[in-house]
């Protein structure tokens, strides 16, 4: 109810209005809305108990694994031949590779439910070129050409952001990998006033009747002996991108290379509405 003084010219008070709302919708709405924080609540919490499940209690029996094979490959070294030493290896490969892919599982399952910090300007021109030149250090034997252009500035989470490029550069270095020589590419293109950025490779390529396999958990288009990786990494970039509310797509052929393009804001676009990418180049590296 509201009850509102009621004034003639000269301000003389000469009664009062009364009008009376029914709240009951309003209060149901509130009570549904109530209702559904509360249970995505209890839904976050017993994800974050199953992921403490998965983080201590998987945890224990592959480190048992890794652990006692090692034992045997020191303590009986001498009565095993080659091959009982290769299987035993390979044991120890499977654990490490199972704790690094429980490591990425959690990591992404950890995305959906961190609160994103936005910031003005984060630089991805200046964020490719720090984490090629990680990548560069860490294998100083490979030839790869960075082109980077300019000046490239978003609004975003940095921290997630960063993750974003750390998978995306770091696929294109690691399927550049078996090139004498490889060239690796980040700029962007305008389409409909929507920036699109992307990174593009001259390395492995993939087979684009595949395409939508990219972004799912462990799919992967290349097998782990050719190329390691557990198959979360594009996943993982998948999430941030559509948290930031844009979309992400690739493009690519075998052995010619690939480009995934992303944005970061709702849009709706077909390969043949942008074209070729056409940028101020920047040589590094």
């Amino acid at each position: 109810m509201i009850v509102t003084a009621l004034y003639d010219t000269q301000w003389n008070l000469v009664g009062f209005s009364k009008i009376m709302r029914d709240l009951t919708e309003r209060k149901r709405l509130v009570d549904a809305l109530l209702a559904r924080t509360q249970q995505l609540e209890a839904v976050n919490k017993e994800l974050e108990a199953f992921s403490y499940s998965v983080s201590h209690d998987l945890r224990a029996p592959l480190r048992a694994i890794d652990g006692f094979s090692q034992v045997v490959l020191k303590m009986y070294a001498d009565k095993l031949d080659e091959q009982g030493k290769d299987y035993l290896d390979r044991i120890r490969q499977g654990s490490q590779q199972m704790g690094q892919l429980i490591d990425d599982l959690l990591k992404l399952s950890r995305l959906t439910r961190e609160e994103m910090v936005l910031e003005d300007n984060v630089n991805l021109s200046d964020m490719v070129r720090e984490i090629f030149q990680e990548f560069q250090q860490s294998e100083p034997h490979r030839k790869v050409a960075l082109i980077v252009e300019e000046g490239i500035t978003v609004r975003g989470d940095h921290r997630l952001l960063r993750i974003v490029v750390e998978n995306l550069l770091g696929n294109a270095w690691k399927y550049t990998s078996q090139h004498k020589t490889a060239k690796i590419e980040f700029g962007s293109i305008r389409s409909n006033e929507t920036s699109i950025y992307y990174i593009k490779d001259d390395g492995a390529g993939f087979d684009m009747r595949y395409a939508d396999k990219l972004f799912s958990a462990f799919q992967r288009l290349h097998g782990s002996s050719e190329f390691p990786g557990t198959g979360i990494g594009l996943a993982t970039v998948s999430r941030i991108i559509h948290r930031h509310g844009g979309e992400i797509w690739a493009e690519g052929e075998v052995e010619k290379g690939a480009t995934f393009y992303f944005t970061l804001q709702p849009v709706n676009l077909k390969e043949q509405d942008y074209g070729q990418p056409s940028q101020q180049e920047h040589s590094a590296g």
